[in-house]
């Protein structure tokens, strides 16, 4: 029986890692709140980048208790209540000290190119087709192409074609039988050129607690494309849930299936 294209295409879902954060380093702040004579103070933040934010933010003020600034009579008490009020007052620079890091894979590079648009505050490293030769093809496939058959078999059928076209270019050239890893990548970075632009890679992105909010507000907004709404609903969950102090503003709206966050302090 001939296998129809549609029926071996590898349809992926986009999916968010917590790889990484920022972590205090509690020998030192203890040095430094006995050398401002607040050796007492302890934050109840539940997480380290959470309790960085504050320890920063009151620097600022020489605000961890009353006295150390002669202009200070009463300091503010509690994580939450402290970065609620630098979120209120849009004292965001105080939120670009810690930050977190994911990966994003079984993205498309329509994802990937739309991500990259946002570099203030983040870093990058993508999955290099250079290096990386392509035997199948990872595809997501919006919801305006899954809800019509006839859409999907064009679509699947395509990215089929694309993935024998792969195969076929690399049996011409021969390249599993060249010992230079130089030629391999000069021939990989020619079969590349017939990727499908919808092509599921993966991504390693970095972004401090001030990009993450801009992000989160601009790429879970209705207007903004599917694929990466999907993504930063994702990162969105992590998010509240990992910081729930820094995020503890947001609400969030579903809206096509997608949730919406968003918040009253923008621009933060």
């Amino acid at each position: 029986m001939k296998v129809k294209k549609e029926d071996r295409v590898k349809i992926v879902e986009p999916r968010v890692f917590l790889l990484g954060e920022t972590t205090l380093n509690h020998e030192g702040l203890e040095a430094y709140l006995k050398y401002v004579g607040a050796p007492e103070w302890k934050s109840d933040a539940p997480s380290d980048a959470e309790e960085l934010t504050e320890v920063m933010g009151r620097i600022c003020y020489r605000s961890f208790a009353p006295g150390l600034n002669p202009n200070v009579t009463k300091v503010r008490e509690g994580n939450s209540d402290y970065i609620q009020n630098i979120v209120n007052v849009k004292h965001g620079s105080v939120l670009e000290h810690a930050n977190v890091n994911f990966v994003f894979a079984g993205v498309s590079r329509v994802f990937t190119h739309e991500l990259v648009r946002h570099r203030a505050g983040t870093a990058m490293s993508q999955e290099s087709l250079r290096y990386v030769r392509l035997t199948e093809l990872g595809f997501w496939v919006p919801t305006v192409i899954r809800e019509t058959p006839e859409a999907m078999t064009i679509m699947t059928n395509v990215v089929g074609l694309l993935e024998d076209v792969q195969k076929n270019l690399a049996e011409v050239a021969n390249i599993a039988e060249k010992k230079s890893f130089t030629e391999k990548k000069k021939l990989t970075s020619a079969f590349r050129r017939v990727a499908p632009l919808g092509l599921a890679t993966s991504i390693g992105w970095s972004a401090n607690l001030r990009a993450l909010r801009h992000c989160l507000e601009m790429r879970t907004a209705p207007e903004a494309e599917e694929e990466i709404r999907l993504v930063f609903g994702k990162v969105g969950e992590i998010a509240k849930k990992r910081y729930p102090n820094v995020f503890a503003d947001y609400e969030i709206e579903v809206v096509d299936g997608h949730p919406w966050y968003k918040t009253a302090n923008r621009k933060v």
